[in-house]
């Protein structure tokens, strides 16, 4: 073949080898040339802090005072000195029932006390003569027995009549009702004009009710495991003895998120019901602007063991397996590895890990989906905390 038309072979083919080629290069730098990188996560170690388990129930107040106002005496009511549902002081006046029949009666009391009074004076006054007597010789002893007796008549006469006077001057007094205790007083169940029956017996009005508010009681019932749980945690913490030993507890209200109000257990009933299986517990708390009401809902915390050590890690960082809990830890050599844990309660926002973890552990708390036990991570090191909405609020 001539040169000159090999030159120009190659002078066409040159151009279009060169473009095969980049054409090579770009698909094979399309083709992937290993293994996905690992995932990110982050992780962290868990928090270490003292805290006191607690046991967790809800319940309602009641009033340390429920006080039913009845009248004492029968009569036709005069007048009502409170306004419904306002808080009232011990002594204060709440009702007044028409004082002029009693004030009658207690005029003819007296009077009858004096008239005991003049004869019991006459009475002495006859003894004393037959005391200057001889017996016998100038009066006889029938006269002088007779007149001895007529004088105990008359003392006794005497103190009966001071009686009717007491009793008469207490139902004068019962015709002014007031508040027997400090508290919240409801509304009048009687308006003024009507006929008011007293007395002890069943048929007596009832006027009003008092509750006393500060401070307040709650109640709430635990199982029959918990109470023995708390009875052997007494033999080894008698600080902690749940049994009404001035144990503090802590509640919230249903729309409270933290367990902001402090207070103290102050009995545990004697006996287990028998229908149920529980004990009845209780608890006092200061309520001084009376916003604790009787009846009100609440939950309550109760200790339900000694201050320890404890680990804590973010709900985010605990995954599910059935019933089993478990949380992803990092080795040395950046692999997960999985851990069954037991879980505790909720501390500041932060779940109390009570075993299987360890303080040294580097716990995958962020990328838990993204991550598989065996297989490698590109772990970030970070610090566990509450999430944001589960924080406390800075007092």
């Amino acid at each position: 073949m001539p040169k000159n038309r090999i030159r120009a072979l190659r002078a066409v083919l040159a151009p279009l080898l060169a473009l095969g080629l980049a054409a090579c290069e770009e698909g094979q730098s399309q083709v992937p040339k290993g293994a996905p990188p690992p995932p990110q996560v982050t992780v962290a170690r868990p928090v270490t802090k003292t805290v006191v388990e607690r046991d967790e129930y809800v319940g309602r107040f009641v009033a340390v005072d429920a006080i039913e106002v009845r009248a004492r005496v029968s009569g036709y009511l005069e007048a009502v000195h409170f306004r419904d549902g306002q808080t009232v002081k011990k002594g204060d006046l709440l009702f007044t029932i028409d004082r002029r029949p009693f004030e009658t009666a207690l005029s003819q009391a007296r009077a009858g006390l004096g008239q005991a009074q003049a004869n019991l004076a006459y009475a002495q006054s006859d003894l004393a003569r037959a005391e200057g007597l001889t017996v016998g010789n100038v009066i006889s002893r029938q006269t002088y027995d007779q007149r001895m007796q007529a004088k105990r008549v008359a003392e006794a006469a005497v103190a009966a009549q001071q009686a009717a006077v007491r009793q008469a001057e207490l139902d004068l007094e019962f015709t002014e009702l007031r508040a027997p205790v400090s508290g919240r007083i409801g509304d009048r169940r009687v308006s003024p004009g009507n006929l008011v029956m007293g007395g002890t017996s069943g048929t007596t009005t009832l006027l009003a009710t008092i509750q006393s508010t500060d401070p307040i009681r709650f109640e709430f019932t635990l199982d029959e495991s918990s109470y023995l749980r708390y009875l052997r945690l007494a033999d080894r913490s008698p600080d902690l003895a749940n049994d009404g030993g001035n144990v503090p507890v802590r509640l919230k209200l249903l729309d409270e998120s933290e367990f902001m109000r402090e207070g103290r257990m102050d009995f545990v009933d004697n006996a287990i019901d028998r229908s149920s299986g529980t004990i009845r517990g209780r608890a006092v708390f200061a309520n001084p602007d009376g916003k604790l009401t009787p009846g009100m809902f609440g939950r309550i915390q109760v200790a339900a063991g000694p201050p320890a050590q404890a680990l804590l890690l973010p709900d985010a960082a605990i995954g599910t397996e059935q019933v089993r809990k478990f949380v992803l830890v990092v080795d040395e050599d950046n692999v997960a590895r999985a851990k069954y844990v037991t879980l505790g309660p909720l501390v500041e926002g932060l779940r109390v890990i009570s075993s299987g973890l360890a303080a040294s552990d580097r716990v995958i708390i962020n990328g838990l989906m993204r991550a598989r036990p065996g297989s490698k991570v590109a772990p970030q090191q970070s610090t566990a905390s509450a999430p944001a909405g589960d924080r406390p609020a800075a007092n």
